[in-house]
C-alpha cells in the first residue's frame, strides 16, 4: 500500500482515534497489523454477591474527578501528554464504567510538542452547573491553567480558555452568596506566601471566577498553608475540592505526594473563604506506614473526589496502585471507589491503620452494564478506531497511522521519530490493565533498510519501554526484542534477543507479562506452535516508580525507520 493510498484511507475513515497520528507522507516502509488482542491471565476470583472488587478503572487512570447529574455519573482522569486527552467515563452504579469520549480530542485544542510523557494535562476537575459541564485543568509546560465546557459530557468540548494564574490542580465550585446571587470559585494548589519553608511546602488558594466572562475576579485568598500541621512539614497539599454540606464548606485535599506517603485530608469552615480547621482525624484515607505483607496490598491512596446518592450516602473515587513488589507496578495509578462514612460531621474513607478491603459492598444503585476490562480484540474492520486507542503527544505531520476497514488492517508507516525521542513516534496503543496479561498481534512488514522496525511497543515513557517485532539488518529481516531502561539508555533500546526470519508472509507476535517479567514469542501466521525469543525478561525497571510515577504502560502497534 502506498503512502498516497494510506492518506486516502485515513481521509475516508478518520475519527478522533484514527486521527491520532496522521497525515503528511513520509519516507519509510509501511507495516500492516491484521489484529491486536489483549487477554488478562490469572484473573482474581469473582467478588461475593452484592460486592465489587477495586479498581473500578484498572490501568493508567490517575487523579479521578467525578460529578453526578441526575441518575448519571461522569468521571475524568489525567492523561499528561497522551492524545486524545482527558477521558470521560459514564456510569449509573459507580462500579461499572464506559468510556464515552475525550475532552481534549482535537489537535488544535492543546499542543504537547516536545513534552516528556510526565508533562501535559495534570488532575482535571469536572463539575456541572445550569445544564453545562465544566472542566478546569492544568497543562504543565504548555500554557498553564484553562477551562473548557460542554453541553454533553460526551462532547464536543469547547476550545480552552486560558486563565492567568499560577499553580496546579484547580477545581471549580459553584455556590450562592447570602443574597442568593450565584458565585463561582476556583480552589487550587500554588506556592505558599513568602519563601517555602522546606521542600514540598505548598499552599491551597481560593480565587473568584466569573463563568459568564470566563475571567478571574477579585484577589485570591489563602486557605491552607502547608497542610494539616505545618510543624510536621507536610508536603504537596494538592488536588483540592470544596463541597457545601449542611451549612459547612468542606475542603478535601491530598497530601504527602503521589507515592507511598500519599493521603487524603479534610478541613471545614462556615465561610467559603475560611478560616478552615482540619478534622479531628487526619488523614481520612491513606495506606502509608502499614504492614507490607498484608494481603491484596494497595498503596498510594489519595487525590479523592466525592458524590452523594439519593439515599444520603456518600461515595468517593481516588487513585491508588497495586504493586507486584515493593512500590513497583507497570499499571500506573488506577481509579478506586469506596463509601464515605460520616462521624460527628466529618467524612472518612478508612480509619487510621485500616487496610483497603479486598471487596466492598456495592452502592445501592441499579446495576449498570460496563466495559469488560479482562480482554479485547481489534480486527480493524470498523472505523473510526475505538477511543481506547491513544498516542503520545499531539497529532503531527510526521506520524502516519490509519485504519483500512475494507482490508481489516491498521497501517503504520515508519518515520524518523522513535519511542525514545521527544517527538511523535508512529505508535498507537491501549492501556495495560492487569499484572498478568498477554498481547498478541499479526504483522506484515518488509523492512527496506537496516534499522527499519515494526511491531508491538510497550511504552511507559521515552526512557522506559520495550518492543517486539521485525527489524531490518540491511541484508535480511529478523525478529528482535529491544529494551530501554535506566541500565540500557540507548535511544532505540538495547537489543536483548534476535532470531533470523525467513522472508514472506505475516508473523504473529506475543508478549506475556507477569508482574515485573515478560516473555516474548513469535510464529509464522497460522502456525500451531510459538517460538520463544526471550523468556522471563526482567522489566521491573519500567515500573512507574522508576519512571516519574505518573503514567502506566501503554501497548500497541509501532514502527520506526532505520537511523
Amino acid at each position: 500500500m502506498t503512502v498516497r493510498m494510506i492518506r486516502a484511507t485515513l481521509t475516508a475513515t478518520i475519527g478522533t482515534a484514527a486521527m491520532l497520528l496522521a497525515t503528511t507522507a513520509i519516507a519509510g516502509p509501511t507495516a500492516r497489523f491484521d489484529f491486536v488482542e489483549y487477554r488478562a491471565q490469572g484473573e482474581a476470583a469473582a467478588p461475593p454477591a452484592g460486592q465489587f472488587r477495586n479498581p473500578v478503572l484498572p490501568g493508567f487512570h490517575p487523579d479521578p474527578s467525578i460529578v453526578r447529574v441526575g441518575d448519571d455519573f461522569y468521571l475524568v482522569t489525567s492523561t499528561f501528554s497522551w492524545f486524545p486527552g482527558l477521558p470521560i467515563f459514564h456510569s449509573r452504579d459507580l462500579v461499572n464504567w464506559n468510556l464515552v469520549g475525550h475532552a481534549i480530542d482535537r489537535p488544535g485544542m492543546m499542543d504537547f510538542s516536545g513534552l516528556g510523557t510526565n508533562r501535559g494535562l495534570f488532575a482535571p476537575a469536572i463539575t456541572h452547573h445550569d445544564g453545562r459541564f465544566w472542566i478546569v485543568n492544568t497543562c504543565i509546560d504548555c500554557s498553564g491553567n484553562f477551562v473548557i465546557t460542554a453541553d454533553r459530557a460526551e462532547g464536543p468540548w469547547s476550545d480552552p480558555v486560558w486563565l492567568p494564574f499560577d499553580g496546579i490542580d484547580p477545581s471549580l465550585f459553584f455556590d450562592s452568596d447570602a443574597e442568593g446571587r450565584e458565585t463561582a470559585w476556583i480552589v487550587y494548589n500554588d506556592a505558599p506566601p513568602g519563601e517555602p519553608q522546606y521542600e514540598g511546602h505548598r499552599a491551597l488558594w481560593l480565587q473568584g471566577f466569573d463563568p459568564d466572562a470566563m475571567k478571574l475576579v477579585g484577589e485570591r485568598t489563602l486557605l491552607v498553608d502547608g497542610g494539616v500541621d505545618i510543624s510536621e512539614q507536610p508536603v504537596w497539599a494538592e488536588g483540592p475540592h470544596i463541597y457545601r454540606i449542611d451549612g459547612w464548606f468542606y475542603l478535601l485535599a491530598a497530601e504527602g505526594g503521589t507515592a507511598d506517603q500519599h493521603s487524603q485530608t479534610i478541613y471545614r469552615s462556615r465561610n467559603v473563604g475560611g478560616p478552615y480547621e482540619p478534622g479531628p482525624v487526619n488523614p481520612i484515607l491513606t495506606q502509608r506506614n502499614m504492614d507490607p505483607t498484608r494481603p491484596d496490598r494497595v498503596e498510594a491512596t489519595g487525590h479523592a473526589d466525592m458524590v452523594q446518592l439519593d439515599d444520603g450516602s456518600w461515595w468517593g473515587v481516588f487513585l491508588a496502585t497495586r504493586p507486584f513488589a515493593g512500590q513497583s507496578t507497570l499499571l500506573g495509578r488506577e481509579t478506586y471507589l469506596l463509601p464515605v462514612r460520616w462521624e460527628d460531621g466529618w467524612p472518612r474513607f478508612l480509619d487510621p491503620g485500616e487496610a483497603m478491603p479486598a471487596t466492598v459492598p456495592r452502592p445501592a444503585l441499579p446495576a449498570h452494564d460496563g466495559t469488560d476490562w479482562s480482554g479485547w480484540r481489534d480486527d480493524f474492520t470498523g472505523a473510526p478506531l475505538s477511543p481506547e486507542w491513544i498516542t503520545i503527544r499531539s497529532p503531527g505531520a510526521v506520524q502516519q497511522v490509519g485504519v483500512d476497514p475494507a482490508a481489516g488492517a491498521l497501517w503504520v508507516t515508519a518515520g524518523p521519530d522513535g519511542a525514545g525521542s521527544l517527538r511523535r513516534p508512529a505508535f498507537t496503543g491501549r492501556r495495560l490493565r492487569h499484572h498478568d496479561a498477554a498481547v498478541t498481534a499479526r504483522l506484515r512488514f518488509e523492512p527496506q533498510g537496516a534499522g527499519d522496525f515494526a511491531g508491538l511497543l510497550a511504552f511507559m515513557d521515552e526512557t522506559h519501554f520495550f518492543a517486539l517485532g521485525i527489524e531490518g539488518t540491511g541484508e535480511r529481516a529478523q525478529i528482535v526484542m529491544r529494551l530501554r531502561d535506566a541500565e540500557r539508555p540507548e535511544e532505540r533500546g538495547a537489543l536483548m534477543a534476535a532470531a533470523p526470519l525467513m522472508p514472506g508472509g505475516a508473523v504473529d507476535l506475543r508478549i506475556e507479562l507477569s508482574g515485573g517479567t515478560a516473555s516474548f514469542g513469535w510464529r509464522k501466521a497460522g502456525a500451531e506452535r510459538w517460538t520463544s525469543l526471550a523468556e522471563n525478561v526482567d522489566v521491573e525497571g519500567l515500573a512507574s516508580v522508576h519512571a516519574g510515577l505518573f503514567t502506566g504502560l501503554v501497548i500497541g502497534p509501532y514502527a520506526v525507520a532505520g537511523e
